[in-house]
Protein backbone atom coordinates (compact mmCIF):
# COMPACT_ATOMS: atom_id res chain seq x y z
CA UNK A 1 0.00 0.00 0.00
CA UNK A 2 2.53 2.61 1.09
CA UNK A 3 5.84 1.04 0.14
CA UNK A 4 8.06 0.85 3.21
CA UNK A 5 6.24 3.75 4.88
CA UNK A 6 3.47 3.14 7.37
CA UNK A 7 0.14 4.94 7.54
CA UNK A 8 0.13 7.30 10.52
CA UNK A 9 -2.85 6.60 12.76
CA UNK A 10 -4.87 9.81 13.10
CA UNK A 11 -5.35 11.27 16.55
CA UNK A 12 -8.42 13.12 17.80
CA UNK A 13 -9.53 15.75 15.29
CA UNK A 14 -7.19 14.43 12.57
CA UNK A 15 -7.67 12.65 9.24
CA UNK A 16 -5.34 10.29 7.44
CA UNK A 17 -4.75 11.12 3.78
CA UNK A 18 -4.73 7.36 3.23
CA UNK A 19 -8.46 7.34 3.96
CA UNK A 20 -9.16 9.86 1.18
CA UNK A 21 -10.75 8.54 -2.03
CA UNK A 22 -9.46 7.96 -5.53
CA UNK A 23 -10.78 9.42 -7.75
CA UNK A 24 -10.71 12.58 -5.65
CA UNK A 25 -13.71 14.13 -3.89
CA UNK A 26 -14.45 17.86 -3.74
CA UNK A 27 -16.16 19.21 -0.64
CA UNK A 28 -17.03 22.67 0.68
CA UNK A 29 -14.98 24.17 3.51
CA UNK A 30 -16.51 26.56 6.04
CA UNK A 31 -13.12 27.44 7.62
CA UNK A 32 -11.62 30.75 6.66
CA UNK A 33 -8.86 30.20 4.09
CA UNK A 34 -6.18 32.88 3.74
CA UNK A 35 -3.17 33.40 1.49
CA UNK A 36 -0.59 36.09 2.33
CA UNK A 37 2.08 37.43 0.00
CA UNK A 38 4.33 40.51 0.16
CA UNK A 39 2.50 41.93 3.16
CA UNK A 40 -0.94 41.56 1.56
CA UNK A 41 -3.85 39.20 1.94
CA UNK A 42 -4.17 38.08 -1.68
CA UNK A 43 -6.97 35.58 -1.08
CA UNK A 44 -9.45 35.07 1.74
CA UNK A 45 -12.72 33.18 1.91
CA UNK A 46 -15.16 31.18 4.01
CA UNK A 47 -16.63 29.73 0.79
CA UNK A 48 -13.72 27.52 -0.24
CA UNK A 49 -13.42 23.93 -1.37
CA UNK A 50 -10.99 21.16 -0.59
CA UNK A 51 -10.06 18.37 -2.94
CA UNK A 52 -9.30 15.09 -1.19
CA UNK A 53 -7.26 12.41 -2.94
CA UNK A 54 -5.56 9.31 -1.55
CA UNK A 55 -2.05 10.01 -0.19
CA UNK A 56 -2.21 13.80 -0.71
CA UNK A 57 -2.90 16.56 1.79
CA UNK A 58 -6.01 18.53 0.81
CA UNK A 59 -5.73 21.06 -1.99
CA UNK A 60 -7.77 24.13 -1.09
CA UNK A 61 -9.56 26.16 -3.75
CA UNK A 62 -10.69 29.74 -3.24
CA UNK A 63 -13.46 31.33 -5.33
CA UNK A 64 -12.07 33.81 -7.86
CA UNK A 65 -14.36 36.48 -6.34
CA UNK A 66 -12.36 36.16 -3.08
CA UNK A 67 -8.92 36.43 -4.74
CA UNK A 68 -7.05 39.64 -5.55
CA UNK A 69 -7.09 38.85 -9.26
CA UNK A 70 -5.49 42.25 -9.90
CA UNK A 71 -2.36 40.63 -8.40
CA UNK A 72 -2.39 37.74 -10.90
CA UNK A 73 -0.87 37.49 -14.36
CA UNK A 74 -1.54 34.49 -16.62
CA UNK A 75 1.38 32.13 -17.13
CA UNK A 76 2.09 30.00 -20.17
CA UNK A 77 2.39 26.86 -18.00
CA UNK A 78 -0.24 24.13 -18.45
CA UNK A 79 -0.56 20.68 -16.90
CA UNK A 80 -3.11 17.91 -17.31
CA UNK A 81 -4.77 15.87 -14.55
CA UNK A 82 -6.67 12.71 -15.38
CA UNK A 83 -9.45 13.79 -12.99
CA UNK A 84 -9.57 17.59 -13.21
CA UNK A 85 -8.56 18.34 -16.79
CA UNK A 86 -6.12 21.03 -17.94
CA UNK A 87 -4.75 23.43 -15.35
CA UNK A 88 -3.73 27.00 -16.14
CA UNK A 89 -1.20 28.78 -13.93
CA UNK A 90 -0.92 32.30 -12.58
CA UNK A 91 2.05 34.40 -11.48
CA UNK A 92 1.41 36.38 -8.30
CA UNK A 93 2.65 39.97 -8.06
CA UNK A 94 2.57 42.34 -5.09
CA UNK A 95 4.82 45.22 -4.20
CA UNK A 96 8.11 44.53 -5.95
CA UNK A 97 7.78 40.72 -5.63
CA UNK A 98 6.75 38.08 -8.15
CA UNK A 99 6.03 34.42 -7.56
CA UNK A 100 5.92 32.51 -10.81
CA UNK A 101 3.13 29.93 -11.16
CA UNK A 102 2.04 30.49 -7.55
CA UNK A 103 -1.60 29.65 -8.30
CA UNK A 104 -3.52 27.43 -10.69
CA UNK A 105 -7.08 26.92 -11.85
CA UNK A 106 -9.17 24.53 -13.95
CA UNK A 107 -11.23 26.60 -16.40
CA UNK A 108 -13.02 23.56 -17.83
CA UNK A 109 -13.24 20.80 -15.19
CA UNK A 110 -15.42 17.72 -15.67
CA UNK A 111 -19.04 17.97 -14.42
CA UNK A 112 -18.29 16.15 -11.15
CA UNK A 113 -15.80 18.92 -10.24
CA UNK A 114 -17.67 21.86 -11.80
CA UNK A 115 -17.24 23.96 -8.64
CA UNK A 116 -13.53 24.28 -9.48
CA UNK A 117 -14.34 26.32 -12.61
CA UNK A 118 -14.23 29.70 -10.86
CA UNK A 119 -11.69 28.90 -8.15
CA UNK A 120 -7.93 29.08 -7.68
CA UNK A 121 -5.49 27.05 -5.60
CA UNK A 122 -2.15 28.35 -4.29
CA UNK A 123 1.16 26.61 -3.67
CA UNK A 124 1.97 27.21 0.00
CA UNK A 125 5.69 27.20 -0.82
CA UNK A 126 5.31 30.07 -3.33
CA UNK A 127 3.59 32.53 -1.01
CA UNK A 128 4.51 33.84 2.43
CA UNK A 129 1.81 32.08 4.44
CA UNK A 130 -1.46 30.17 4.14
CA UNK A 131 -4.01 29.37 6.84
CA UNK A 132 -6.94 27.01 7.27
CA UNK A 133 -8.88 28.68 10.07
CA UNK A 134 -6.12 29.67 12.49
CA UNK A 135 -3.94 26.70 11.54
CA UNK A 136 -0.76 27.59 9.64
CA UNK A 137 -0.14 25.58 6.50
CA UNK A 138 3.04 23.67 5.72
CA UNK A 139 3.67 23.02 2.01
CA UNK A 140 3.49 19.53 0.60
CA UNK A 141 6.95 18.36 -0.43
CA UNK A 142 7.76 18.48 -4.11
CA UNK A 143 6.32 20.74 -6.73
CA UNK A 144 3.53 18.70 -8.27
CA UNK A 145 0.48 18.44 -6.01
CA UNK A 146 0.36 21.63 -3.95
CA UNK A 147 -1.48 20.23 -0.92
CA UNK A 148 -1.75 22.16 2.31
CA UNK A 149 -0.56 20.30 5.41
CA UNK A 150 -2.01 21.33 8.76
CA UNK A 151 -2.13 19.63 12.15
CA UNK A 152 -5.50 18.22 11.02
CA UNK A 153 -3.99 15.71 8.55
CA UNK A 154 -1.45 12.92 8.88
CA UNK A 155 0.45 10.99 6.22
CA UNK A 156 2.83 9.95 5.05
CA UNK A 157 2.28 12.33 2.13
CA UNK A 158 3.11 11.61 -1.50
CA UNK A 159 5.19 14.20 -3.34
CA UNK A 160 8.68 14.06 -1.87
CA UNK A 161 11.50 12.27 -3.70
CA UNK A 162 11.07 8.52 -3.41
CA UNK A 163 7.28 8.64 -3.00
CA UNK A 164 6.22 8.60 -6.66
CA UNK A 165 5.89 4.82 -6.75
CA UNK A 166 3.33 4.66 -3.96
Amino acid sequence: MISSHRRVVPGPGQESVWDYPRPPRLEPVADRLRVLFAGETVAETTRGWRLLETSHPPVYYIPRADVRVDRLEPSDRRTVCEFKGTATYWTLMAGNRRSRDAAWSYPDPPPALADLRDALAFYANRVDACFVGDDPVHPQAGDFYGGWITARVVGPFKGAPGTWGW
